[in-house]
């Protein structure tokens, strides 16, 4: 006969960016980073399409967590392992980071009285786990308490709230392998029932596989729900993904990818700028941007452009010959790149100084927002 452990863990849902997370101190969860994953699962209600049993919300950007605790480190206030959690699969990967959930990181230290609050802004210097880097947010703050409301609009999210800005301080090289893994700007992937597709790996904040949108039979134009209803594109850009996970070196077989590194690389096709039309109807102009790209995220669109993703970009767009500085235009102003996403426009930057095929990154950076949704306590039920 099955035993039931019922947990009571203290918990607190944020909005960050254009994705949705549960937050978590590393105190509250067991010692054994071993029993996480079944945790995980059951307080997201996963593996469910649905997700009906638990708090995730039924899309890979409605299904991650922060887990955070104070930090030893002396380049860091806090540290942070971020959480990505299958919606219909048992499946939790912690390879990679989230930006737009890192972008609740500040808020939820300072919320925790794991920084101390300024007036004005509070700077929190974050350490993330999952990529061995560090990010800094600006926090705004007043009184004691931070401040979510403001006049600063994000695309994908309504209404407006207090910009929060992210830095990733020296993003190159997550897997350990510098900017360029493969130390190609361009690398040509074979790809079975398809035939050659040009890519750039890059990796910077978190690894992307960038292709053109045109080799890949596609526009860049795409609007989310009708790419994913397409099987035949989406088992495209899968295979385009895992066989870039294989010169990465993180499997073996191509075939594997949705299950072995569902999460890195990020598979991401871009175009040159052009008018476009988001799902809600906004008509975006060529001239509002600077490229056209989409990401994919657990191998389906992502409904607008994570923010690890933008800093990738970024720093892709400077690396000379890469895909993404093909379809760029030679005027772009690279501490303001534009980047067209479904859901309309991110803003983004890069510091950086050329060394020649590999560019040093200083640093890339940019704005999202950030809403403390509820605290409370999650009753997670767990079979013996």
């Amino acid at each position: 006969m099955q035993k039931t452990q019922v947990m009571k863990l203290p918990v607190t849902i944020i909005r960050g960016g254009t994705s949705k997370g549960v937050y978590i101190l590393e105190n509250d969860l067991p010692e054994n980073h071993e029993e996480w994953e079944q945790i995980l699962l059951r307080l997201m209600g996963s593996p469910d399409k649905k997700q009906i049993d638990g708090l995730g919300g039924s899309q890979s950007v409605t299904s991650k967590v922060a887990i955070i605790k104070k930090s030893d480190r002396e380049d860091a206030d806090i540290d942070y392992t971020f959480a990505q959690v299958s919606v219909d699969k048992p499946l939790v990967s912690y390879k990679g980071n989230c930006g737009n959930i890192s972008s609740g990181v500040g808020p939820f230290a300072i919320e925790k009285g794991l920084v101390e609050c300024r007036d004005g802004v509070t700077p929190v210097r974050i350490y993330n786990t999952n990529t061995d880097k560090i990010i800094v947010a600006d926090v705004h703050t007043r009184d004691g308490e931070v401040q979510y409301s403001g006049d600063f609009a994000i695309a994908g999210v309504p209404g407006t709230a207090s910009p929060v800005k992210l830095k990733f301080v020296k993003p190159s090289g997550t897997l350990g392998k510098g900017l360029l893994p493969t130390g190609n700007a361009v690398d040509t992937l074979d790809v079975p029932g398809y035939g050659e597709v040009q890519v750039s790996i890059v990796d910077a904040a978190n690894p992307l596989v960038f292709a053109k949108a045109k080799d890949l039979g596609l526009t860049g134009k795409e609007l989310p729900d009708n790419l994913n209803a397409d099987a035949e594109k989406l088992d495209l850009l899968e295979k385009v993904r895992g066989l870039a996970a294989v010169k990465l070196g993180l499997i073996d077989d191509y075939t594997q990818s949705a299950w072995e590194t569902p999460g890195i690389p990020k598979m991401t096709f871009v175009a040159e700028a052009d008018d476009y039309e988001t799902p809600d109807g906004k008509k975006i102009s060529k001239d509002e941007i600077d490229l056209l790209s989409h990401m994919m995220s657990m191998q389906k669109t992502h409904p607008s452009y994570a923010m690890t993703g933008a800093m990738c970009t970024a720093a892709a767009a400077v690396v000379p010959g890469s895909i993404v500085n093909q379809v760029l235009p030679e005027t772009v102003d690279t501490q303001f790149i534009r980047i067209g996403h479904p859901a309309g426009v991110l803003e983004c930057g890069v510091d950086y100084t050329e060394n020649g095929i590999e560019p040093d990154v200083e640093d890339t950076f940019g704005f999202r927002t950030a809403n403390l949704l509820m605290e409370g306590i999650a009753t997670i039920r767990i079979e013996k």
